[in-house]
């Protein structure tokens, strides 16, 4: 019998993509799920690889299907699935790992040497048709969600991750996150979930400024009226939000932007809580003894681990965090290329692709 196509949207190169039918995946293991997607959001390593081709080590060497925050129904599963049925509408969690080694058993699969990451070369990513993912990456939403919402389980996974195993954030807690792209958006939204006294969101554009005081912040800064010092950035931030007992309890950079890394390290107060969620420059100018002399507890944040997932998608279900909000477009499949296109232009906040079944018509392919 001739297997099934599977309509997927393709980075070929550098802004070059298309729509290839590739073979259905079948399952291969006892605890694999097939899925049919049926949403997925664009995330900023999917733009970057659709400018770039590339994001630090991870290159784009042969043509690899985009997407990862993807929400999907289950159409198949293996003889051993028992998490899972069909007809169960889920959550991708995009990431596997090899369960053995010893980041994985440490409870930290996020840093498994092996990971296998959807849309980070050389794995294909979600935005086609039919996916296959264990069941225990399979998260089944609650009816109540919608699968957009779903959808942005990840990138809230993402945020959780940040403010709540990194940041350790706590009621009263004043904090400062620079960037407000979705990312820094949702780690003001889980720091005012988690009862946070203070919220401010440092970003150069305006608009981005205007929603976040309209979703999480409690004040804004728009960095583009700061000092170029990183020292006088910092204070003058501080003053003009208000931030009071020598400096902010946690400070977060969504940005990977070195002006807003060095002032977010001279903001938090002696002994709080600094960390860097967003991927800039390989290297950049630190300011290491303000780090040293405030004894700061500084910190990476890499995706998420056990227990983002469900947290982030609890948060959703009770109404503690409004994700369905910073979906500005929702676009069929065969629009995927414009979709991407607007996204590049910073257009709009968190774009979400239909998948193929959703459509009206099928693209054309490659």
């Amino acid at each position: 019998m001739a297997s099934r196509t599977n309509s997927s949207f393709v980075l070929f190169s550098p802004q070059n993509v298309g729509f290839e039918d590739r073979p259905e995946p079948q399952i291969s293991d006892p605890h694999e799920v097939l899925l049919r997607i049926k949403s997925t959001g664009i995330c900023g390593s999917d733009v970057h690889y659709y400018n770039h081709g590339r994001i630090g080590k991870y290159e784009v060497r042969s043509p690899m299907v985009l997407g990862h925050e993807s929400a999907g129904v289950v159409i198949k599963v293996g003889p051993k699935v028992t998490t899972v049925k069909i007809g169960d509408q889920v959550a991708l969690e995009p990431g596997i790992c090899c369960r053995y080694c010893v980041y994985c058993r440490k409870g930290i699969y996020n840093l498994c040497p092996k990971m296998q990451f959807a849309a980070t070369p050389p794995f294909d990513g979600t935005l086609c048709d039919v996916y296959c993912l264990p069941e225990d990456f399979c998260h089944k939403l609650p009816d109540t969600l919608s699968l957009d919402e779903g959808a942005m389980a990840e990138p809230l996974s993402v945020a959780v991750h940040v403010m709540l195993k990194q940041a350790s954030v706590k009621f009263g807690d004043q904090v400062v996150v620079f960037g407000a792209g979705p990312i820094g958006l949702l780690c003001c939204a889980v720091a005012r979930a988690y009862g946070a006294g203070k919220i401010v969101a440092v970003d150069i554009n305006e608009a981005r400024l205007l929603f976040a005081k309209r979703y999480a912040a409690t004040d804004v800064i728009n960095a583009t009226t700061t000092s170029k010092d990183a020292t006088e950035a910092a204070a003058m931030i501080s003053k003009k939000a208000h931030v009071q007992t020598g400096g902010a309890d946690i400070v977060v950079d969504a940005s990977g932007v070195e002006s807003s890394i060095r002032a977010g390290i001279h903001i938090v107060k002696p002994g709080g809580t600094f960390v860097q969620a967003g991927m800039g420059r390989d290297d950049v100018n630190f300011p290491i003894a303000a780090m040293c002399s405030k004894e700061l507890h500084v910190k990476g944040s890499f995706r998420y681990g056990p227990g983002d997932y469900e947290c982030a998608i609890k948060l959703i279900e009770t109404g503690k965090v409004d994700v369905a909000s910073l979906i500005t477009d929702i676009v069929p499949f065969e629009q995927a290329e414009d979709a991407f296109r607007g996204m590049s232009g910073g257009n709009s906040i968190k774009t979400v692709i239909r998948g193929p079944s959703m459509s009206t018509k099928m693209p054309s392919q490659a």
